[in-house]
């Protein structure tokens, strides 16, 4: 499987958690483990920032309109999603 029909999937599956017009899908990891015979990737997609700063800091806090989530997502060699988790991209 190619990355780019990986990134597809990944596109289609997550497309409904994002209200924003573009939400510039990119695949910012992909391991194939073949012992399960699945990809294991993390996607990164934009969604509207929801979190405002209360107007006393707004001065001092920078308001970006847009967040970036990463979700870590399995693909099985059939193009199905198999499980999708929480990515902290700290770690």
């Amino acid at each position: 499987m190619k990355l780019k029909d990986i990134l597809k999937i990944a596109e289609s599956e997550l497309a409904d958690l994002s209200a924003v017009p573009n939400p510039d899908f990119k695949l910012e990891q992909a391991v194939f483990l073949k012992d399960k015979k699945i990809w294991e990737i993390v996607v990164s997609y934009l969604v509207e920032n929801t979190n405002k700063p209360s107007k006393v800091f707004a001065a001092l806090a920078s308001e970006f309109q847009f967040l970036r989530i990463y979700k870590k997502l399995e693909i099985n060699e059939e193009n199905q999603l198999v499980s999708f988790f929480m990515h902290d991209n700290k770690a």
